[in-house]
């Protein structure tokens, strides 16, 4: 079974804790305010490791299908309510722009 769990988010430069079919993640978000740039998505684990960092917070594909190597058994989605091709932007991350964790548990 597909279940879908949004990360509570919102609209700052932030880290959560994210339990995850057993296992424990920091996502940390923070946001480039640079031309065509926008919200990034670092991963560590329990320990403050580092498992993927600078993820560009983008819609249309899961966000780890890159990095499938590393067996992580849970994707990234991110879409937006009025519009789901829109990336999150600064003012709406977590309000409208969300983040979510996909995983096949059983």
């Amino acid at each position: 079974m597909t279940v879908f769990y949004e990360v509570p988010l919102q609209p700052t430069n932030q880290t959560v804790s994210v339990s995850i079919s057993g296992s424990s993640y920091s996502f940390r978000t923070y946001y480039c305010n640079e031309e065509n740039s926008g919200w990034v998505l670092d991963i560590s684990d329990s320990s403050g490791n580092p498992v993927i960092q600078g993820i560009p917070l983008v819609t249309g594909a899961d966000l780890l299908g890159q990095f499938a190597y590393l067996n992580l058994g849970f994707s990234l989605m991110v879409t937006t309510d009025s519009a789901p091709a829109a990336v999150p932007t600064f003012e709406n991350l977590g309000i409208n722009g969300r983040l979510y964790v996909v995983t096949n548990d059983q």
